[in-house]
């Protein structure tokens, strides 16, 4: 094998006689993305944030006083205020609507606060109270954060409760502390270690996240002129118990089939090889039964692949070294099945 060939570009017996070198390959290709995160349209820049927070600190005088008209008017004239007593509370917008709905007579669903969340860091300036059912539930939310906020927090032996947090386990005393003399830097250390940095935009851009491997995947297809078919979750066909995220050039009859993998975790990465494992266990089924196979090719990104050595060895072993990082997408066309196709029409 010459040093500079990749699993992609050599033949299955000279994959599998090397396949530790071709997994160090792989391991040395893989692009770690975890520094980095898409903003995504429901990003919140500081300054805004610290705008909404101020207009809450006006309202509540110092967070003295935790009157909901008075925040109320607030969200009224800076909706995003509302996305800061909720981050104040440490809870997702489900967790709000369920206590919301405990705690007051109003049918404050999960899926409306979770969009009226979104709303907000998409159109901040965008009024949030149009109806009187909307003005109610908005209502319910504030009187339920004042009421939650007004006083400590419960003592829960055993147990840690939701907020018992250097900032509200005082109720308004501890507030007000915070909001006048700042945090002790090792609390702010320790919440944030409970909560991790950015674990909420990251959790809000996941799908973005990995949309943009398919994206590119979908972009050389189209340059290249290979037909294809993407799949989408809630499309069956008919004899594919699993789905590829890519047929090409179609479902019925296809040459290649395309599976887009993206994780930084390496639990997640064992389950997403075993998704490629029984795309190609159904190949060697069409095979052995004498029906017309198809490639598997894998397209990965993500720190995740790059931890467990096996892993990387199965998914060599089920693509035929077929596997390419997100550096190596402008290849596919080249060192695979899909040369064949190149020219062909655009996606179905």
């Amino acid at each position: 094998m010459s040093q500079n060939q990749l699993p992609f570009e050599v033949s299955l017996q000279d994959l599998l006689r090397n396949l530790d070198d071709h997994a160090e390959q792989v391991f040395r290709a893989l692009e770690s993305d975890f520094l980095v995160m898409p903003r995504g349209d429901g990003f919140v820049d500081f300054e805004a944030f610290a705008d909404a927070y101020t207009r809450l600190h006006s309202a509540t005088a110092g967070f003295q006083s935790l009157d909901p008209d008075r925040i109320l008017h607030a969200v009224r004239r800076t909706p995003m205020t509302l996305v800061v007593l909720r981050t104040i509370l440490g809870f997702s917008p489900p967790d709000w609507a369920d206590v919301a709905a405990t705690f007051t007579e109003e049918d404050v669903k999960p899926g409306y606060v979770r969009a009226l969340d979104r709303s907000i860091r998409k159109a901040p300036d965008h009024p949030v109270a149009g109806t009187e059912l909307q003005e109610r539930r908005i209502r319910a939310l504030i009187e339920t954060a004042c009421d939650l906020l007004s006083r400590p927090a419960p003592q829960a032996p055993e147990h840690i409760h939701r907020l018992d947090k250097v900032d509200t386990q005082g109720g308004v005393a501890s507030l007000s502390k915070v909001a006048a003399e700042g945090v002790p830097y090792a609390s702010l250390l320790y919440e944030r270690f409970l909560g991790r940095p950015f674990a909420s935009h990251r959790d809000s851009v996941s799908e973005l996240v990995g949309g943009i491997l398919e994206d590119r995947i979908a972009d050389h297809l189209d340059q290249t002129g290979i037909a294809f078919h993407q799949t989408t979750s809630a499309q069956p066909i008919e004899e594919w118990e699993q789905l590829p995220d890519f047929f090409c050039p179609d479902a019925t009859a296809p040459v290649v089939v395309i599976e887009a993998k993206m994780t930084q975790d390496d639990g997640t990465a064992r389950d997403k090889v075993a998704r490629v494992r029984q795309l190609a266990r159904i190949r060697d089924e069409r095979e052995r039964r004498g029906e017309p196979g198809f490639q598997v090719i894998a397209c990965i990104a993500g720190r995740g692949f790059g931890v467990r050595r096996t892993d990387m060895k199965a998914l060599l072993r089920a693509t035929h070294g077929k596997t390419f990082t997100l550096s190596q997408l402008d290849r596919l066309a080249e060192c695979t099945q899909l040369s064949r196709l190149v020219g062909g029409r655009g996606p179905s």
